[in-house]
C-alpha cells in the first residue's frame, strides 16, 4: 500500500470512530428520554459537540506520528485526496468525511487552504438517494388501515418502554386536531401516505415525531411532541401542522437534536422539504452535525459572493463595545470580530469573550439564544469591502487580520443569522407590535432564566427580532450563570445626600444584581417603560431571581416550549373528558 493510501485510510479510520461515538451518543438519547435523566441529556449533549475536535486531534496525532514527512511534502494531498475518495464509494456519510478530511488536512499541513485541489471544496460524492441497512422513513396508508389504528401505529412503533398516560384519548386529539385544520369531507387521492421519519428526534424533556402525509401532489409536514407526566407516562403534547410553528421548533436559537442517523444526508434530504426555507447547513446544524454545517455554509458564502456585488459594511446600529460587527447586505448574517481593546466599562479579555460563546455553544438554548458559527482563517476578497469597514477593522482588530493578494484574512470571528435589532423594531412599532415585542422580550428573559443564563447586559440592542417574530439574545460578553449571580434588593438610603448620591452609597459586588433597576435602565421610552412593569412586573423582583436559583440548584429542569401553550391539547382534556361524541372522519379512511 503507497504512503498516500496509508495516510488515506488513518484519516478515515478517525472520521468513522467520530461517527460512531456520535451516532452511539445520540442513539443512547432514547434511553435517556425513557429514564427521565435531563441532567445526562445536558452532559451528552455537551459531550457530543466536543467530540469533533478531539477526534480531529487524535486523526492529525496519527497522521504526523505515522508519517513524519506528511506535514511538509504538499506533493502528497492531491493524490491522499483522490485515494480517500476511493474509499468513500459506497459510504453511508461521505459528506461528512469530506469535512473530516479537510480539518485534518489543513492542521497537518501549517497552511490555509482556501480553495484548492489540497481539499473538498466542493463534494466529490453524491449523496443523492443513498439510503442505509434500513429504510429512512416508513410508510403507513390510512387508506388500508383507518386513520385511526394508523396514528396507533405512528405512536407505538418507535419501542419506547414507557406506557402511554391514555393512548385512545390521544388518538381521538390526533384526529380531532386534523379535522379542524382539514375539515372533511377530504377529497383522497391513490397514492395517500404518511411518511414518518425511523428515528425520533430528542431534545430537553421532549421525543418529536417527525413526518408528512401525501395527498396527490400536496405535502403536508407535521411534528407530534412527546412528553412524559410525574409518573414517566407518556402523553402527545400537541400536533404541530402550520409550517411556521414547525420552523420555530427547528431554529437556530434552539439545542441541537439528538437523532440516530445511518445517513445523515437522508434526513436532510426528507427535511427539507418541510423545511423549504432552511438551507442544508443549517439542517446539518440543527443534527448535531455542525461542522459539516460550517463546511455548507462556507461554499454558501463563497457562492454567493460569486452570484453578488454589494460589499460587506458595519452593521447598522449602536456600536459595539466588544465586537466589530458588519454585515453584507444581500446574505441574512452578521459577521462579529473581537476587538482588540474594549471601551470602559468593559473589563475583560479575548479569552473570556470566546468563553463566553462556548458557554452558549453547550448550552440548552431553549429558543432564546443565537447559534453561532466560529471560524478561524477566512479569506474574503478586499474588493468586496467598504472603505469604512476596512478602516474600522485595521484600527479596531487589527490582531485579527491580515492581507494576502486580494483577500483579507480573518483571523478568527462569528457568524449569526442576523436579526433586527429589539430598539431599531421598537421605533416605528405600533401600539400591537410594541406590545408583542416587550412580552417577548421579558418572556425571554425568563426562559434563560429557567434554563440558568443571565444576559448580564440587558439593553433592548443586545435583544433581536426573527422573522417569526421572536426576541432573541446574541450578545454574549457579559452572559453568567443564573447560580453565579447575587441577586440583591436596593438598600434604603439613610440620608438626603445618599439618595441623590451620583454614585451608588452601598457596596456593589463583581456579581450583585439589583434588579429593581432594570426598567429604569434598559427602558428610556416611558411607554415602553409602563408596558414592561405591566406584563412583567416579576422581573424587578430580586425574590423572582432566588426562586429561579433554588429551582436550578435543585436539579429542576423546567418546560419551555418550542411551540404556543395555545396549542397543547392539555387545554383540550377537560373537554375531551366530558364529550361523547365521536370525532368525525371521512369514511374513506376509517
Amino acid at each position: 500500500m503507497s504512503v498516500h493510501e496509508e495516510i488515506a485510510r488513518t484519516i478515515l479510520a478517525g472520521f468513522d470512530k467520530h461517527y460512531r461515538l456520535f451516532r452511539e451518543t445520540s442513539a443512547r438519547a432514547k434511553e435517556r428520554f425513557e429514564n427521565a435523566d435531563w441532567a445526562a441529556a445536558r452532559e451528552a449533549q455537551r459531550l457530543r459537540i466536543q467530540m469533533y475536535d478531539q477526534r480531529v486531534e487524535e486523526a492529525v496525532a496519527a497522521v504526523r506520528q505515522r508519517f513524519p514527512g506528511a506535514g511538509s511534502d504538499e506533493s502528497l494531498w492531491p493524490r491522499i485526496k483522490l485515494a480517500y475518495i476511493g474509499l468513500l464509494y459506497e459510504h453511508r456519510q461521505p459528506e461528512c468525511a469530506e469535512t473530516f478530511y479537510n480539518s485534518v488536512a489543513c492542521r497537518v499541513l501549517h497552511r490555509r487552504y482556501f480553495h484548492n485541489q489540497f481539499i473538498f471544496w466542493r463534494p466529490a460524492i453524491s449523496t443523492e438517494y443513498l439510503e442505509g441497512e434500513q429504510p429512512t422513513y416508513r410508510c403507513h396508508y390510512p387508506t388500508a388501515r383507518g386513520l385511526r389504528r394508523t396514528l396507533l401505529d405512528i405512536l407505538t412503533c418507535f419501542g419506547l418502554r414507557n406506557p402511554f398516560e391514555d393512548l385512545r384519548r390521544d388518538v381521538g386529539l390526533l384526529l380531532q386536531a386534523l379535522e379542524e385544520r382539514f375539515p372533511s369531507p377530504w377529497q383522497l387521492h391513490p397514492n395517500f401516505q404518511i411518511q414518518v421519519l425511523s428515528s425520533l428526534f430528542f431534545r430537553n424533556k421532549a421525543a418529536y415525531i417527525v413526518g408528512r402525509a401525501i395527498n396527490g401532489n400536496r405535502q403536508y409536514p407535521f411534528v407530534v411532541p412527546l412528553l412524559q407526566n410525574e409518573r414517566r407516562e407518556l402523553y402527545v403534547d400537541t400536533l404541530l401542522l402550520e409550517p411556521d410553528h414547525i420552523a420555530v421548533l427547528f431554529s437556530f436559537a434552539r439545542a441541537y437534536f439528538m437523532v440516530d442517523m445511518e445517513v445523515p444526508s437522508a434526513y436532510v434530504a426528507f427535511l427539507r422539504e418541510l423545511l423549504p426555507e432552511k438551507p442544508p447547513a443549517e439542517i446539518y446544524t440543527l443534527l448535531g452535525l455542525q461542522k459539516h454545517g460550517k463546511t455548507l455554509f462556507y461554499r454558501d458564502l463563497h457562492h454567493h459572493l460569486e452570484h453578488s456585488s454589494d460589499n460587506f459594511r458595519i452593521a447598522p446600529g449602536i456600536r459595539g463595545l466588544v465586537m466589530l460587527v458588519f454585515t453584507l447586505p444581500s446574505y441574512p448574517y452578521v459577521f462579529k470580530v473581537i476587538r482588540d481593546a474594549f471601551d470602559p466599562p468593559k473589563a475583560m479579555d479575548r479569552e473570556t469573550v470566546k468563553q463566553k460563546y462556548l458557554i452558549v455553544k453547550y448550552h440548552d438554548r431553549v429558543g432564546r439564544l443565537a447559534d453561532t458559527l466560529e471560524y478561524s482563517d477566512v479569506a474574503l476578497p478586499v474588493a468586496r469591502f467598504d472603505p469604512e469597514l476596512l478602516e474600522a477593522l485595521k484600527r479596531d482588530a487589527a490582531s485579527s487580520i491580515e492581507f494576502e493578494a486580494d483577500k483579507i484574512i480573518i483571523k478568527h470571528m462569528y457568524i449569526e443569522r442576523r436579526m433586527v435589532p429589539l430598539n431599531i423594531y421598537l421605533e416605528d412599532a405600533d401600539e400591537a407590535r410594541l406590545r408583542h415585542a416587550i412580552q417577548e422580550y421579558g418572556q425571554a428573559i425568563k426562559d434563560l432564566a429557567g434554563a440558568n443564563i443571565f444576559p448580564g447586559d440587558m439593553l433592548l440592542k443586545n435583544f433581536g427580532v426573527t422573522r417569526h417574530g421572536r426576541v432573541v439574545f446574541y450578545d454574549y460578553d457579559e452572559i453568567a450563570y443564573m447560580t453565579d449571580c447575587t441577586f440583591r434588593a436596593l438598600p434604603e438610603a439613610r440620608t438626603p445626600e445618599e439618595e441623590l448620591a451620583a454614585e451608588p452609597w452601598y457596596g456593589v459586588g463583581q456579581n450583585d444584581v439589583f434588579p429593581q433597576q432594570f426598567a429604569q435602565y434598559v427602558f428610556t421610552d416611558p411607554r415602553s417603560r409602563a408596558l414592561f412593569l405591566e406584563l412583567h412586573p416579576e422581573l424587578t423582583d430580586p425574590g423572582f431571581w432566588r426562586e429561579k436559583q433554588r429551582r436550578i440548584l435543585q436539579g429542576i429542569q423546567e418546560d419551555v416550549f418550542p411551540y404556543p401553550e395555545s396549542l397543547r391539547f392539555r387545554h383540550r382534556y377537560q373537554r375531551a373528558r366530558t364529550s361523547t361524541a365521536r370525532v368525525a372522519v371521512p369514511a374513506e379512511t376509517e
